[in-house]
């Protein structure tokens, strides 16, 4: 039988309101409690207490949604999506930052009494996919298939539970695509012509000749990306008039302040597209493997309208019209195409703009840049087999302003966590839990009148949801967590002040209230 100290802490996980350590580590059973990480590849773990059990119990009556099941049974209170990933190579840590902080922003607004659509997904189209499908001697759908399981099990691992997973081969999709593009047509907005310039196929776009530079061994690259070009003849395609959009977009970023955040990325687009906007190349008939654009099968879509369109069929579109996401959390090299090319596209079929385009930064390690060709990706599988999930979620969560670029090291990950998640909060629940034990028969004790210094540290159990309310909405998840490892010390400060292995000996009921406060402290600190 289960203890009644552990039935106490159980039902707490599960019930009560709202509030902190739950959003930011995982569900898993394999926490930092009373072990400290002692090596960079190994994790002494204990699952005496799940971190976040609770959430876990109500994950499992949600399902995830294919976009082949067009059914939507209600409009969310709240929508969240990643960038659907481009399956042209296995996850890295950049998927798994992006997957990770909108599951955490999911788990604040599930917590907070909303319905919650998390969507995530995988674009599966393309030149570049047809490409490496075809240099493995694949069928490039069999290829996307076990990409996508790459990417289904990145998020398994890492105790991300998205409700919504948009594949751009489901035929739901790629029906909606087509809707969607006779819309921007029958406004007028795409027509047929030709283009010439230079062309990256790893970045599955044009460049002007502004944005290519030459490099000392004769090869062009983009600047932005640093991704080889070449020059393509005339080719023919379609354009999306996005030349006609350059006054409304600014229109809509000025009246709309949080559209682009963080307000650095905001200068960086304002400035793009005040520098002048061409019409887009949105079709492709050099390769077969995409959408075929509705009246004229011998072109596909452009990859990036095909993807942006799983915004609206991963919610039912055209069957229905889904809500604004309240935020598209992107990584700051897809910004252009989220907060130019999708709210262009929107205003031309006459569909409502998300809420905000959130662009975060880019990792690097150990102060360099990371690189396929310089061997130091980092494998989100690795990071949870030699750490666990709630060490790698913590880990991004907190080390990184969110919107900035953060730098990983092994050496800083196992510091962090052995400072905040075993001898913080792991080390002031093994002292609370061990000292029920053995002085109170594993029985939460009565509390007797509480002292100001109870009161005091209550109240910053009880106010943290209130207190952290302003940085979750405005998507400042690294100052959450400043928040939390602040409560976590002065947890510890309130225990070391009260001294209660003196007090059992001196005053048992003043040594279980201090306890008490303590359990209830944890309870607001843990949920």
């Amino acid at each position: 039988m289960l203890c009644p100290l552990i039935i106490v802490v159980l039902l707490m996980s599960c019930f009560a309101p709202a509030s902190c350590f739950r959003l930011l580590v995982s569900s898993s059973s394999s926490n930092f409690l009373t072990r400290r990480l002692g090596s960079a590849t190994t994790l002494a773990t204990t699952s005496a207490f799940s971190i976040g059990g609770g959430l876990r119990s109500f994950r499992l009556f949600q399902t995830t949604t294919s976009t082949s099941d067009k059914s939507q049974t209600h409009t969310p209170d709240a929508y969240i999506t990643t960038p659907i990933y481009y399956v042209n190579g296995s996850p890295h840590i950049g998927h798994a930052y992006t997957s990770s902080q909108a599951d955490i922003l999911s788990r604040y607004k599930t917590l907070s009494g909303r319905s919650v659509a998390y969507q995530t997904g995988v674009d599966e189209h393309g030149e570049k996919v047809a490409q490496k499908a075809e240099s493995m001697n694949m069928d490039p759908k069999e290829f996307c298939d076990g990409v996508k399981r790459e990417f289904d099990d990145m998020s398994y691992k890492l105790n991300c539970r998205p409700t919504h997973v948009v594949r751009t081969t489901d035929s739901s999709h790629m029906e909606g695509a087509q809707a969607f593009w006779r819309k921007m047509e029958e406004n007028g907005d795409v027509y047929k012509g030709a283009y010439a310039g230079w062309y990256s196929v790893s970045d599955e776009c044009y460049y002007n000749q502004g944005e290519v530079e030459e490099l000392e061994d004769g090869r062009k690259v983009a600047r932005e990306s640093g991704s080889e070009v070449v020059w393509r003849e005339k080719e023919e395609t379609y354009f999306f008039r996005l030349s006609a959009y350059t006054d409304k977009l600014l229109e809509h970023y000025d009246s709309h302040p949080s559209f682009i955040m963080p307000a650095s990325r905001r200068n960086e687009v304002v400035s793009f597209v005040k520098s002048g906007l061409t019409d887009l190349s949105i079709s492709r008939s050099s390769f077969t493997w995409g959408v075929p654009v509705p009246s004229d099968p011998d072109h596909v879509m452009y990859v990036w309208v095909d993807a942006l369109a799983n915004y609206l069929t991963g919610q039912g579109y055209p069957a229905s019209t889904p809500p604004p996401a309240d935020v598209h959390i992107v990584g700051k090299d897809i910004l252009r195409f989220h907060a130019v090319y999708w709210p262009a596209f929107l205003m031309s079929a006459g569909l409502s703009l998300p809420k905000t385009v959130f662009a975060h930064g880019w990792w690097t390690r150990d102060g360099s840049k990371i690189s396929k060709s310089v061997g130091n990706v980092i494998s989100p599988f690795e990071l949870v087999d030699s750490y666990g999930a709630d060490a790698v979620r913590f880990f991004m969560a907190s080390e990184v302003a969110f919107g900035g670029d953060g730098d990983f090291s092994h050496g800083q990950m196992v510091r962090k966590c052995n400072a905040v998640l075993a001898n913080g909060y792991g080390n002031l629940n093994q002292r609370v839990c061990s000292m029920v034990f053995k002085n109170f028969g594993g029985e939460v004790p009565r509390p007797d009148a509480l002292t100001e210094e109870d009161e005091a540290l209550l109240e910053v159990g009880y106010g943290l949801v209130e207190a952290t309310r302003g940085d979750m909405e405005e998507y400042r998840i690294h100052k959450y967590c400043e928040s939390i490892i602040r409560a976590v010390n002065a947890g510890n400060q309130y225990i070391d002040s009260q001294e209660p292995w003196v007090l059992r000996k001196t005053d048992l009921d003043r040594c279980g209230t201090v306890l008490w406060v303590e359990m209830e402290f944890l309870r607001c600190l843990s949920i």
